[in-house]
């Protein structure tokens, strides 16, 4: 039975040896793709940019990938969400591909165009010694956090961002970027050390400013004499301000009395 399952397999593999789906296998990173289909938007890039667009590479069947300058990348951005005839006026996505081994690391811009039905992928590849881009988030606000994650995981710096700080790691987490491939398993730190710092976290290190400083704020308004106590919300009875159950019996009562 065994051999007889191996023999299909074998046979199956042969059939997919003239297939349009094997001739375009997924090249490496880096490798020019050697039948890439015409891509319109691709085609305007070349014509308006000359030299600043330095490959195409289409992936996964219908994936196109352009790579360009990282100096020019903001410029082109901008023409691709300006442009008459091109009009991408969504930005998917902001993120990195770590290859390892020294390579650079190549961040990635998913833009669509709604209008035209129409996706493109721009790429710049920046050395490990120079993770620095300028940023997109004056031409599409959803650049904000996506560029943040890449700053926090990868250690790109994007240039002119409003709010450049870790998004999921702690602000004063020491041990560098989790998604880069020269990344620790285990962490840069022993486990014994890694027990240590959490230890000696105060408050502060778990909350960034801006929430303790609300805290801070609420913490004051409820210490204010006559400050009503803010309760959660239960079955049938809003939440907010109110009085808490009790207090008004005891003021009622003082009233009694007098």
């Amino acid at each position: 039975m065994a051999n007889d399952n191996d023999t299909k397999f074998e046979e199956s593999l042969k059939g997919l040896a003239g297939t349009d789906r094997a001739k375009r296998a997924m090249p490496g990173p880096g490798v020019q793709t050697q039948d890439v289909e015409e891509h319109v938007s691709v085609t305007a890039l070349r014509e308006q940019f000359g030299d600043a667009v330095l490959r195409h590479e289409q992936h996964a069947g219908d994936e196109h990938v352009v790579f360009v300058k990282p100096e020019r990348l903001r410029e082109i951005v901008a023409w691709l969400k300006d442009e008459a005839s091109q009009r991408y006026d969504l930005l998917k996505d902001v993120t990195c591909v770590d290859y390892g081994g020294g390579r650079p690391i190549q961040v990635l811009y998913e833009l669509w165009s709604i209008p035209n039905r129409r996706q493109l992928r721009v790429k710049v590849e920046l050395p490990l010694d120079g993770l620095e881009v300028d940023s997109v988030t004056p031409l599409f606000a959803t650049a904000n956090w996506h560029e943040r994650e890449a700053y926090d995981m990868f250690g790109v710096t994007f240039r002119g961002h409003p709010d450049l700080r870790r998004i999921l790691m702690p602000e004063n987490y020491q041990e560098g970027h989790p998604l880069r491939k020269d990344f620790p398993l285990r962490g840069r730190f022993s486990r014994a050390e890694q027990t240590r710092r959490a230890l000696a976290l105060d408050m502060e290190d778990y909350y960034t400013p801006a929430e303790l400083e609300l805290r801070k704020r609420k913490g004051e308004a409820t210490a204010e004499p006559g400050a009503q106590r803010s309760l959660p919300e239960t079955a049938g009875q809003p939440g907010g301000a109110r009085s808490v159950p009790g207090e008004e019996a005891q003021a009622g009562g003082g009233e009694d009395e007098a």
